[in-house]
């Protein structure tokens, strides 16, 4: 065993120990109007409360010291939402009108209590300290020291989830259909994917671990790990599609980025929206119209894409190309193959223009001799002026 390794076992050692945690009764509720509300652990590490996130906008989160949360139950409730656990066991989020947003699905099924644990874990157990439902076992876009991510398992961020595969790779999807990230594992780990999981160290070090051999893939070190003291480090799925691991010191609110899975923001798929063209202002990623043929579809919010302020089908035989220097249509797995050819510039362009499903292309200037024709209904962008790829896409000839 390298030292490396045995450093991991004797720190998963400490993530495995029994933590300290707070009992709550069957009945109570908590109340989004009820400000400073709580049930916290032993410690006061953690605590789950309803944090405002807008006037008027409410989320049941499990928080760390500070107020940074890393686990919501069900989606956001008005000042009259709620999170009760009920007598017969269920955990239940309801909103202002008593209509169920969220449900635990555990009703009738032997709770007595819930706990949290200094860990960050909440629990519904019976009487005899079985766990019958745990929130590292139903996350929501976290993943925290101690959680194990096992096969199967998705956090999800709007149309972003991030899953460790059946396959035995680690992936960043956009809309269950186009895999814009995608890590390997080693050999061995694949063979042994039913006792896989991945797991983050509290100084830092994400890996994907086999608790029934010697064996291990590091994926990735936070730019501090093993630094620091009372620092909690967790791994995040964020609303524009990069993973990311944070770290957060005890009591201050605040959080750094340590580490990103997609080094390029832009290179994330459907950042900028639909038709929507990612480009950068200095170092902060920015969403723009592919030309003034286009608009914001909300022009305060540049992410939810552009739309063509005359739509093809309104001018019909009118079609041309507008030409995109330094620009790349992005194209991942599982979108279609037979849309990419091996032709030149021109013949790339043309093929756009008189092929009605197409709506964009990108001819790669790598040396591949690639050209791809963007057929389906959402197009992804990115321009810059180190891309050397050239881009066209349709719009109607009387505008350009």
């Amino acid at each position: 065993m390298t030292l490396q390794f045995l450093c991991f076992f004797l720190f998963l050692a400490t993530f495995f120990s029994v933590p300290s945690s707070a009992t709550i009764p069957l009945g109570v509720t908590l109340y989004a109007s009820t400000p400073n509300q709580t049930w916290s652990s032993p410690n006061s590490t953690f605590s789950i409360s309803f944090i405002s996130t807008s006037p008027n906008v409410y989320t049941a989160s499990i928080t760390y010291s500070g107020g940074v949360p890393i686990w919501t139950a069900g989606s956001n409730v008005d000042s009259g939402g709620a999170l009760h656990l009920l007598p017969n066991g269920a955990l239940r989020l309801t909103d202002g009108t008593g209509a169920t947003l969220w449900d635990s699905d555990t009703a009738n099924r032997g709770v007595s209590y819930a706990s949290l644990e200094d860990s960050g874990e909440l629990r519904l157990l019976t009487n005899a300290s079985i766990v019958v439902w745990s929130s590292f076992d139903n996350p929501t876009d976290t993943i925290l020291p101690s959680q194990n991510f096992t096969v199967g398992k998705v956090l999800r961020s709007g149309l972003y989830s991030f899953s460790f595969l059946r396959s035995g790779n680690l992936a960043l999807e956009w809309n269950e259909s186009v895999v814009y990230w995608n890590k390997g594992l080693n050999f061995t780990l694949r063979a042994n994917l039913t006792t896989a999981s991945l797991v983050l160290q509290a100084i830092g070090i994400l890996s994907v671990f086999d608790p029934t051999s010697t064996n291990g893939d590091i994926v990735a070190y936070s730019s501090d790990y093993a630094e620091g003291s009372d620092i909690l480090r967790f791994l995040r799925l964020d609303s524009d599609g990069n993973l990311r691991i944070y770290s957060s010191a005890r009591g201050s609110g605040t959080t750094t980025i340590r580490w990103a899975a997609v080094s390029d923001q832009c290179e994330v798929f459907g950042y900028c929206g639909n038709l929507g063209i990612c480009g950068y202002n200095g170092s902060y990623p920015i969403c723009e119209c592919p030309s003034q043929d286009f608009e914001h579809v909300d022009a305060n919010d540049g992410r939810k894409g552009c739309r063509r302020k005359v739509e093809i089908e309104d001018c019909p035989g009118n079609a041309t190309m507008l030409q995109l220097d330094h620009a790349v249509f992005l194209t991942y797995p599982r979108e279609v193959f037979s849309q990419t050819f091996f032709v030149g510039i021109s013949a790339c362009r043309l093929n756009c223009l008189v092929s009605p499903p197409c709506v964009a292309a990108t001819s790669l200037a790598n040396g591949s001799g690639l050209c791809y024709l963007k057929t389906s209904g959402f197009v992804s962008g990115y321009q810059g002026p180190v891309i050397p790829s050239t881009s066209y896409v349709k719009v109607c000839g009387s505008q350009a």
